[in-house]
Parts: C-alpha cells; structure tokens; sequence
C-alpha cells in the first residue's frame, strides 16, 4: 500500500514538475520575445524618440486604444486596398484556374505586369535565366506565389502612408518588418498547420494601426514620440488590436483577423503563433541588418530553434 501510494505521489510530483517547466519556458519565451520588441522599438524610433512624461505616454495609449473602439474612425486614416486588386485576389482563390487565365487577369494592369516579372527574377526565386514574359512569371511565381505578391501591393500603400512626420520617417522600416514578418510567418505556417497563405497576410496587415498610432504621437508629441521600449511595448499591444479591428471591418478572413490580435499570447490560434512568430525573426533581421545585434547574439543563439535561424537567413535574400 505505502510503495502503491509513494508510486502515485512520485507521479504527481513529476507531472507537477512537466507543469513548472512548461510554465517557466513559456514564460522566458514571452520576456525573450518583449525585450526583441523593445530593442526593435527603440531603433525604429532612435531619431525621433525623446523621453515623454508618463502622462503623455498614457494619453497617446488612450488615444490609440479609442481608435480600436470606432473602427470606421481609425480606418479612415489609410487608405482602402485598390479595387483590382481586391478582384485579382478573388480570382486567385479557385485553386483551378489556369496560368492562362492568371495571365489574363494580371495582364489587364501594366504595373502589375512589371511587378510580376520582377518578383519573378528576384534573387528569391533565382530562375536560371532571366524571365522576361509575363506567362513565365505566373509559372515561376505559381497560385501562392502571386497571392502574396497582390496581398504586398495591395496592403504596401497603407504602412508606406503618405504622411509627414514620425509616420513617414519610419515608414519604410515598417514596412520592411512587415515583408520580412509575413514571408516568415507563411514559412512557420505549415509546422504549426496554419494556413501559408493567411498567415503571410496577417503579417503584412498587422502595422497598418501601427502607422496610425505614430501619426496620433507624432501630433501628441508635437513630432517626437516616446522613446522608452517599455513604452513601445505597449504601443505595440495597442496598436495590434488596432490593426485587427480594421481587418475585420474591411471584411479580411476571421483567421487573418484573429491572428493579428491573437500574435503573441499565450493560448493563441496557430495562424497567430505563425505571425508571432515570423514577427520575432523579422525584428531579427532588421536588427542584424542594421548591426544592432550580431548573428551570435543570445537573442538568436538562444532566442529561435535551428528552423527559425535557417528562415531568419533566408530573409537576408528579400530585396526592398
């Protein structure tokens, strides 16, 4: 009896300890993750930042986190998706269609076409010779390969706002987290069975209310914003919900939806751990780009698995 009940609390005692050190890791997971944000925070802002009272740091939160109440208020700040691109991306959702028919349909813009064909001769896809016709770049780009082309294109002139101020300084390393976050996210998708393709939107759209929250600094701070990182981390949360409530009131898919408001949490979707995920690399590379940090940095050594380190790498391939 005494060895049968010593066996039953020997057990116990070790699926308490699984608990702990479950609890322990997702713990040093999220501080990795928030002192990635708030390195990232303070390069993105280093020349504009300026040390704001708490109460300013409040009120541009409140102002922010107001703007999450009245969607169509906080929309109103970006633009809306061009309409063909909208059309283009409905086509693209029949799995059947045809290259014929994609070319058709791409062909109808010429900027368009010239994006397609460059995209088709980036350093990403390497083709063995040059591709110089538009039905060699639908095939070397394929279904998925154009869906996210048209997402970038459509949701590039939203982060890359045309505003002035802090807005517009940061805007082209905003935008540059936001391809490098959805190319990694859509290639953390398939592990974590998240859908590739809502999972790289989700990526792109989750600065738009980002950019809307640097314009509400920019006028609070009178074009300055605060620059601590604690601050910028709950910018972040902030301007997170942002964006997903201006996904769900443009009709985006409820996954992309939730995956934005969900990145980061402890008991997320899978598409949003996706986007946590190519979140963090993407900061990564920025920050390895910029020289903030070097590649044995403990953020990289210690902070992604070999996989994670292997797509932070590939994203060094992603041209501007």
């Amino acid at each position: 009896m005494k060895k049968w009940i010593g066996r039953l609390l020997g057990s116990a005692d070790k699926e308490t300890d699984a608990v702990i050190a479950a609890d322990l890791a997702a713990v040093s997971e999220q501080d990795m993750a928030a002192d990635v944000d708030s390195a990232f925070y303070r390069w993105l802002v280093a020349s504009s930042g300026t040390n704001a009272s708490p109460e300013v740091e409040e009120q541009i939160l409140a102002e922010v986190r107001a703007l999450a109440d009245h969607p169509e208020n906080a929309s109103g700040l970006v633009p809306r998706v061009p309409e063909l691109v909208t059309q283009l991306l409905g086509a693209l959702s029949d799995e059947n269609i045809s290259t014929a028919a994609l070319s058709a349909e791409v062909g109808r813009d010429l900027v368009l076409v010239a994006e397609v064909i460059r995209e088709a001769n980036s350093a990403y896809y390497r083709p063995a010779t040059p591709i110089e016709t538009l039905d060699g770049a639908v095939t070397m780009l394929g279904l998925n390969g154009l869906r996210m082309l048209l997402a970038r294109i459509a949701i590039r002139p939203l982060v890359r706002v045309k505003v002035q101020g802090v807005a517009r300084q940061v805007a082209p390393n905003v935008w540059r987290h936001s391809e490098r976050c959805a190319f990694a996210a859509s290639v953390m998708a398939p592990g974590l069975s998240a859908g590739v393709f809502e999972s790289y939107l989700a990526g792109l759209m989750q600065n738009v209310g980002l950019q809307v929250a640097f314009q509400v600094a920019d006028r609070v701070c009178e074009g300055k914003v605060p620059g601590s990182g604690t601050f910028g981390l709950e910018l972040f949360a902030a301007s997170r919900r942002l964006s997903s409530v201006i996904a769900r009131h443009w009709d985006f898919p409820p996954e992309v939806v939730d995956a934005i408001a969900q990145a980061g949490a402890r008991d997320a979707s899978n598409s949003a751990q996706a986007v946590a995920q190519g979140d963090r690399i993407a900061k990564l590379r920025l920050l390895l780009d910029a020289s903030v940090i070097e590649d044995d940095d403990s953020f990289v050594t210690t902070g992604l698995n070999g996989f994670q380190r292997r797509c932070l790498g590939k994203l060094a391939d992603l041209a501007d």
